[in-house]
């Protein structure tokens, strides 16, 4: 187990070698690869969402593709088609961009719902079906996706079912003053990720997640998750609480925390610090907390605090 940590911690290491200021961030990110989860960035253009998937794909030794997405993206683009071979007299399969280890979706709320469904069911499915015919995508495959935020021209929400399928959403954000600074003045003709070294393959990828299925959980600390995301569900700011899916997740993303610690159990910060994460994307406010103001983010803490944590001996 600590070997597989050493070999996350060192991709963490490369990716903020190139992005800077935002340790917090790119642990959260590798924390969800460990998980096996696929991830949702709500963010402005411009940040570094394209450099970060692209870093921790070379990190990884994964290939890696990025689809921009536009109205007028196809879900054949996505899962691939068939094209008539004249010399061969027969029709052959052309790969879409989902055969890969890890997709970089950018902007998926701008493209048509057939194309987002499409996408979505090769997260939750891990193949694609053309013409009859069921193909798996590469193993390990990982989706970034990420949208603009809500009101942007072009954009539409992706539906309620399909947005759940993401194990977690985050924004990176902008960096701070020095990072920022630190960053104009490493301006230079070559590509920031050029500095990135690969520190493990997929091979080894798959061997983490695999990991972190031997994690311990006490069956108090799976009582505490549940009592948390069922709080969502009567809450009087909330229109719709989370899923089962969210415990499912909330499960995997407590586990991967723990590992990420070179703990072999878990305890009730890593719960806590995943469920904002977890949780963010699948609850939806109702009206009267939008005229007040009431914010999702304050919605999750206060149910955090409203419960104690069972006592475990060590809270982190």
């Amino acid at each position: 187990m600590t070997a597989l940590v050493d070999a996350a911690n060192r991709v963490i290491s490369e990716v903020n070698s190139v992005i800077l200021g935002k340790d917090k961030e790119v642990r959260e990110i590798m924390t969800a690869f460990a998980a096996d989860g696929h991830i949702l960035l709500e963010d402005i253009p411009g940040v570094g969402k394209t450099t970060l998937a692209n870093a921790f794909s070379k990190a990884m030794g994964l290939m890696s593709r990025r689809v921009q997405f536009t109205p007028d993206v196809m879900p054949s683009d996505l899962t691939g088609f068939s094209v008539y071979h004249r010399d061969k007299e027969k029709f052959v399969y052309q790969k879409g961009s989902v055969f890969c280890n890890l997709l970089l979706a950018d902007e998926i709320n701008r493209t048509s719902p057939k194309t987002q469904s499409a996408l979505l069911e090769v997260m939750e499915e891990k193949h694609v079906s053309v013409e009859g015919v069921t193909r798996p995508v590469p193993s390990p495959f990982l989706v970034i996706a990420t949208q603009n935020p809500t009101g942007a021209a072009g954009t539409q929400l992706l539906p309620e079912a399909q947005i759940d399928r993401f194990m977690i959403n985050m924004s990176i954000g902008y960096p701070d003053f020095n990072s920022e600074l630190s960053l104009a003045m490493s301006v230079s003709a070559e590509k920031r990720t050029d500095r990135v070294n690969q520190v493990l393959d997929s091979e080894t990828l798959l061997a983490i997640q695999n990991d972190i299925h031997k994690i311990y959980i006490k069956e108090e600390l799976y009582s505490y998750m549940l009592t948390l995301i069922t709080a969502t569900r009567n809450n009087p700011y909330l229109e719709r609480g989370a899923s089962p899916r969210a415990t499912i997740a909330m499960v995997k993303m407590a586990k991967a925390s723990a590992w990420m610690n070179n703990r072999k159990f878990v305890i009730p910060y890593d719960i806590i610090s995943q469920l904002p994460y977890v949780l963010v994307h699948r609850i939806s406010l109702n009206s009267g907390a939008k005229m007040s103001g009431v914010k999702k983010q304050d919605v999750i803490q206060k149910i955090i605090d409203s419960y104690e944590p069972p006592f475990m001996g060590n809270r982190r």
